[in-house]
């Protein structure tokens, strides 16, 4: 039985080691997502005048209304994406709680180093996306175009964006040190 016990905890210990030794060093996750706010400020001037700045994130637009996700999980490993959202449904106005018949598309944006003024580069699934199911869930397992880097995405950011261009939602980077 001993004998059993040793063979049974080194095929483990192998098993494990080699799936740690697998792990891509290039792939992001993300786990968890942000509903857009489609206003990030409003100043209102001494003399009355009202200034209200769009939530605009690295160059993509906001819609016009509200939008919340209740989950949101991806993960990029060289071109492939495969993306899990649920509950992405407008946050206000008059069709609240609807999907607005919306399709959506991933995009992964990536600085470029040492650009200055500070520069991006836009992965994206085709723009066309996937449907919203009624309860705002979608489903994405595509490829970006172009490919990432193949040395890495600096400073990450993954949006959800409608076939228009406007983004819905963000991922969370999941960064090695989480839990």
């Amino acid at each position: 039985m001993t004998k059993s016990r040793f063979v049974l905890a080194c095929v483990l210990c192998v098993g494990l080691g080699s799936s740690l030794l697998a792990k891509d060093d290039n792939s992001l996750r993300f786990d968890g997502g942000i509903g857009v706010i489609p206003v990030s400020n409003v100043a209102v001037a001494a003399n009355g005048a009202v200034t209200v700045s769009r939530n605009i994130v690295r160059g993509v637009n906001p819609p016009g209304q509200i939008w919340v996700i209740d989950a949101l999980k991806a993960e990029v490993r060289g071109d492939e994406i495969r993306a899990r959202g649920r509950g992405l449904l407008l946050g206000g106005g008059n069709n609240i709680g609807t999907n607005a018949g919306q399709s959506v598309f991933a995009s992964l944006i990536c600085v470029v180093p040492q650009s200055s003024p500070q520069a991006f580069t836009v992965h994206s699934t085709p723009t066309a996306g996937v449907p919203l199911d009624a309860s705002g869930d979608f489903r994405i397992d595509d490829v970006l175009t172009p490919a990432p880097p193949a040395d890495g995405c600096e400073n990450p950011v993954l949006l959800i964006r409608n076939p228009g261009g406007a983004w819905f939602a963000a991922g969370i980077v999941q960064h090695d040190d989480d839990n």
